[in-house]
Parts: C-alpha cells; sequence; structure tokens
C-alpha cells in the first residue's frame, strides 16, 4: 500500500476523534482499512509460506496450514 494511503488512514482516524467524519468519509475511511487488511493479509501469507522448522535432527518441515472447520 502507498505511504500517502497510509497517511490518509491515520489522517481520517484523527479527524473521527475530534470532529467527526462524513457519510463520504467514513465510506473512504472503511474501503482504505479494507485494502490495508488485504495487502496486510497476503504480505503475512508470503511469510508464512516461507517459514520453515529446523528440528533437532537438522531435518526441515514447512508449516503447515491449519484446515478450515
Amino acid at each position: 500500500m502507498e505511504h500517502e494511503k497510509i497517511e490518509r488512514i491515520n489522517e481520517l482516524a484523527r479527524k473521527k476523534k475530534t470532529v467527526g467524519l462524513t457519510e463520504k468519509e467514513l465510506e473512504e475511511q472503511t474501503a482504505l482499512r479494507q485494502e490495508y487488511l488485504r495487502g496486510f493479509r497476503e504480505n503475512m501469507e508470503a511469510v508464512l509460506q516461507n517459514t520453515v522448522i529446523q528440528h533437532p535432527d537438522g531435518t526441515r518441515t514447512p508449516l503447515q496450514k491449519k484446515p478450515r472447520h
């Protein structure tokens, strides 16, 4: 996510605490937060896919994704 968008998220959060947001600003804030979270989750997924567990005997096992119930 671009630095400008993160700054805008922070700006809207500060404004919400002080004077409140208009309906349009609330929609913008929601959309920006969703975009940020989507990017964060994608990045975390990539990190976890490249993570391995090294056992005491030296063998390495990639992390396994937990099955969803």
